[in-house]
């Protein structure tokens, strides 16, 4: 039994790993950790993984990719962690050519809900008194997010005044009741359903519209003068020709009598017409006295 026991105190003598841990972003996870203390350089480390919401099936696997790393290496788990909605732990031990180290165990990772998402891209412009968002999750947050909310924080530029609004996810969102002229400073993050790790966006700052000059409004007024007194003159002008046109088609419209009394043709010329009032006169002879 001694024998045994120095026996297998020489096979496993190496430090263990320290500070096992999974990370992950957009859904691409790594594994990581340190070398135990002293040791040797000749150490190799290797991984496993374990599944941990099937009972049936919580058996360690080793890694095939990570069967051999070198001190400083790091661990792609990525294609072991296919099904999101499981539940996974890893561990890792060094060994040489004789001897192992004992396994150091991570915590449990759970990739739909563990995993970091990328900040939403942001496009911010001014409209009156308000902020027009544009806003595009990254793509994995799109395909896990069942529900989406976007937290908003909105910074005055001028005083580093600020509020933060939650809004269901849409692609454009007002942001409203702000003071014109006066430029705001926005940073949006995408909360889900099951993941609430998404990095916030940098922060996008526009103006927003200017409140109306005095002096363009003074242009207004001018222009808007200037425009009804154009449509009054064109008005009266309307009138104007049409009042002409009615009385030359009233004259033609009037019968002409020819007169031959002499008393309505007095002062006329001899031998000559004269006409009054559409009246013709007949010609005025020498013997005929006014």
């Amino acid at each position: 039994t001694h024998s045994a026991v120095v026996h297998l105190q020489e096979i496993v003598s190496l430090p263990a790993p320290s500070n096992v841990s999974i990370s992950s972003f957009n859904m691409e996870h790594t594994l990581s950790f340190l070398p135990g203390a002293d040791s040797p350089d000749s150490s190799r480390f290797e991984v496993q993984v374990v599944r941990l919401r099937y009972s049936s099936q919580r058996s360690w696997k080793a890694v095939a990719a990570c069967s051999a790393l070198t001190a400083g290496q790091t661990c792609n788990l990525t294609r072991v962690f296919k099904d999101p909605l499981e539940q996974f732990r890893a561990r890792v031990r060094a060994f040489t050519a004789g001897q192992t180290s004992s396994w150091t165990v991570s915590s449990a990772f759970h990739p739909l809900s563990d995993t970091v998402l990328g900040p939403p891209d942001v496009v911010v412009s001014g409209c009156g008194n308000c902020l027009l968002l544009r806003v595009r999750p990254s793509i994995w947050t799109q395909q896990i997010g069942l529900s989406m909310d976007l937290v908003i924080n909105v910074k005055r530029t001028r005083d580093g005044a600020q509020f933060i609004l939650t809004r269901p996810y849409e692609e454009e969102v007002e942001i409203p009741y702000l003071q014109r002229g006066v430029e705001y400073c926005v940073t949006v993050t995408v909360k889900t359903l099951f993941n609430d790790n998404s990095g916030p966006s940098d922060a996008h700052c526009a103006f927003t519209s200017p409140p109306p000059s005095h002096s363009l409004s003074v242009v207004y007024g001018l222009l808007g003068a200037f425009c009804a007194l154009l449509l009054l003159l064109l008005l009266i002008g309307s009138f104007v020709c049409s009042g002409q046109l009615s009385v030359r088609g009233l004259r033609r419209r009037l019968p002409t009598t020819l007169v031959t009394d002499p008393t309505v043709c007095c002062g006329s010329n001899n031998h000559s017409f004269i006409f009054r009032l559409n009246t013709l006169c007949a010609p005025v002879t020498p013997t005929s006295t006014c």
